[in-house]
């Protein structure tokens, strides 16, 4: 398959060959190497499908002359390219759809995101002209089209063909694209490293893949990837000497927390002693488990199998749940739990004793509970008695967005008064301020028992999300702590690689987000759940939505956040991501006189809120919604209305000034 066995890209097709040595070759053979090489047992259908597309292939590439390539791998979105053509100089996507009479939007999406997946995340790719083509066999003739993508060069437009004018398209795409032949070779060779969005990043690690698999090559991924290696080797010291572990892993927004969560969480899933992925986030859990319940549906019937959605589900909720649920759960079974690691994501979102307490006698009726949520939870995975156990705790910096949430402090307290028996792993980074953990380690240094390893490779410092610009994080903190100069500076360098924009008009904020996004590339309206007066356009936050059809469904879909209708708030989104996001401001949050106010909206006006930790919830809050966007964002201000007390122009125009005066470009 390839005369380079150490190749990335030839490992990643299950044939390749020239053109001339595919035409020169039966198809018995050509076949017999492509299911040597597959994962999955070959179903009849699957092989009429690959010997249909031969015989269109023989017709159509006769005289041509480059190389082919069949079920090329897309790590990151987890999904198989038919073929792969390289001709002249020109990268084709070919995606057969064998029987298909129409051109349907979704099998065109399909192509196009192959190539713009290449575009993107191939080194080699990157300065070559690609052109995704949709084979739909039986569907009619159409005009043949070359359109390029206008925003980034050298990517096109899905080409429409059928089996008998696909060559005739072959022929006349070269007269519209300027390209030299590339050395096959170095392009064979070089780096792909993709950047996942975590919905797909999951579906690729429950599919079996590893984190190396999915994740980019460059210095921030082979962070991620030690992370994940560190915490492997601490679980595997803890059940070979027989001790208990708390470790917390830190990083910046974006950096992949979750990812290397759901890489402990999915290595060796069928492993005697099940791991278990904690969240207190509501909404993140149920869009990745719908999400991977939908493609273990997929993946099933691909494979000629049949599974229930229902059945998909169950499975799928053994290794993904509530924290919330989990804690219930363990209230009532005072068993130890068969997961030995727990990994509780966003674990400075536990609560504290106070908001537990109050839960507890509400809605448990249970009187005086007197441990918080971090002390339960390591309670819980204590009662392995003689045993081991490993909890991880992923946490994010400056993530706390509401009432009692306990911060990081909670756990190492709760770690050094009642479990020293616990050895602790912890970033080194652990006591930066954003991480709110006060004097963590200085108490831990002066305990007299208490074993605590520092490991640098429990912090990741670099975002993974916006991989056109890792800055953008760091360009948001400046924003949101008023340094002027330094936000300017930083938008500077990303605004060419990550465009952001900024706009008093809504339709415009739309229209830009839809010229932006490409293919299957996701878009939507995020707001903060405080912005209760931005109602007149149509941006209700108390409006019912489901998260998982929001960030699921297609483009046809009213409910998916493509029809830019419903809206999601911080809560829906964080942890998420969206490939472009526009971030409608409105005036809870707001600009004047070289400060940030806090305004909270109660009955019919705007009341000022005064609570040190409400507001730092507030510019929390408007961090996780200003680094959602993967590749862009644009930021809509509006210009209030006089005649309405509650929008007056007051209560935005200094925002919107400020935000010109970082140098944000107006639309």
């Amino acid at each position: 398959m390839g005369s380079s066995t150490t190749n990335p890209l030839i490992k990643r097709a299950w044939y390749s060959a020239t053109i001339t040595e595919f035409l020169n070759s039966s198809d018995e053979y050509v076949l017999g190497l492509i299911a040597a090489q597959s994962t999955f047992s070959i179903e009849l259908a699957q092989r009429n499908a690959w010997q249909d597309s031969f015989d269109i292939l023989r017709k159509a590439l006769s005289g041509f002359h480059g190389k082919l390539y069949f079920e090329f791998d897309i790590p990151r979105m987890g999904r198989r390219i038919d073929v792969l053509a390289v001709i002249g100089g020109i990268i084709y996507i070919l995606e057969f759809k064998t029987g298909a009479t129409t051109y349907l939007r979704a099998d065109r999406d399909q192509a196009y995101d192959y190539a713009l997946d290449l575009k993107n995340f191939h080194e080699g790719s990157h300065n070559l002209p690609i052109v995704p083509v949709l084979v739909a066999t039986d569907a009619p003739s159409v005009p043949f089209a070359l359109v390029s993508h206008g925003r980034m060069a050298g990517l096109y437009e899905t080409v429409l063909a059928n089996s008998d004018n696909l060559r005739h398209c072959l022929t006349k795409i070269p007269e519209y694209i300027s390209s030299e032949p590339f050395d096959i070779h170095c392009w064979e060779n070089s780096r792909y490293y993709p950047t996942p969005t975590i919905i797909e990043a999951a579906r690729a690690l429950y599919a079996g893949h590893g984190v190396a698999e999915i994740s980019r090559s460059d210095a921030g991924a082979q962070n991620l990837q030690e992370t994940s290696e560190t915490l492997f080797q601490i679980i595997q010291e803890a059940e070979a000497k027989n001790f208990k572990a708390l470790c917390f892993v830190t990083g910046v927004p974006g950096a992949g927390k979750t990812l290397v969560g759901l890489n402990i969480a999915t290595q060796h899933i069928d492993a005697k002693v099940p791991r278990i992925f904690l969240s207190g986030n509501g909404p993140l859990v149920k869009v990745l488990r719908e999400a991977l319940a939908r493609d273990m549906v997929e993946r099933e019937k691909r494979l000629g199998k049949k599974i229930k959605k229902g059945d998909a589900r169950t499975k799928v909720k053994a290794f993904i749940q509530n924290v919330h649920h989990f804690r219930d759960d363990y209230l009532k079974d005072l068993r130890a739990p068969a997961e030995h690691v727990a990994l509780f994501d966003e674990a400075q979102r536990a609560w504290n004793q106070n908001q537990t307490a109050a839960f507890m006698k509400r809605k448990k009726k249970i009187q005086n509970f007197s441990q918080s949520e971090p002390e339960f939870l390591i309670s819980v995975m204590d009662r392995h008695e003689d045993s081991w156990a490993v909890i991880v705790c992923l946490v994010g910096g400056g993530q706390e967005i509401n009432t009692g949430e306990a911060g990081i402090t909670a756990w190492v307290d709760a770690a050094l008064e009642h479990f020293p028996h616990w050895h602790l792993y912890i970033s080194p980074h652990l006591h930066e301020s954003e991480y709110g953990s006060g004097d963590v380690l200085k108490a831990i240094a002066e305990h007299p028992t208490m074993i605590c390893e520092q490991k640098s490779e429990l912090h990741l410092s670099v975002s993974m999300r916006s991989f056109r610009s890792e800055r953008v994080s760091e360009f948001v903190k400046k924003v949101l702590d008023i340094e002027v100069a330094e936000a300017g500076r930083l938008l500077e360098e990303i605004n060419e690689n990550y465009p952001i924009r900024l706009t008093r008009d809504l339709d415009k904020a739309k229209n830009w987000l839809r010229e932006q996004a490409s293919g299957n590339e996701r878009y939507g309206i995020v707001v903060s759940s405080q912005a209760e007066r931005l109602k007149p356009y149509a941006i209700d936050v108390k409006s019912p939505m489901d998260p998982v059809n929001w960030f699921l469904e297609g483009k046809d879909d009213v409910r998916s956040s493509y029809y830019l209708e419903d809206v999601a708030t911080e809560f829906h989104v964080q942890g998420l991501e969206l490939d472009w996001a526009c971030v409608a401001w409105d005036g809870d949050f707001r600009f004047r006189d070289k400060t940030w106010k806090h305004f909270s909206f109660r009955g019919n006006k705007w009341q000022r809120i005064a609570k040190a930790q409400r507001q730092l919830y507030q510019k929390n809050a408007y961090r996780v919604l200003l680094t959602r966007a993967r590749q862009g964002m644009v930021l809509y201000v509006p210009t209030g209305e006089t005649s309405d007390p509650t929008r007056l122009p007051a209560f935005y125009d200094e925002t919107y000034a400020y935000l010109c005066d970082i140098g944000l470009q107006t639309l």
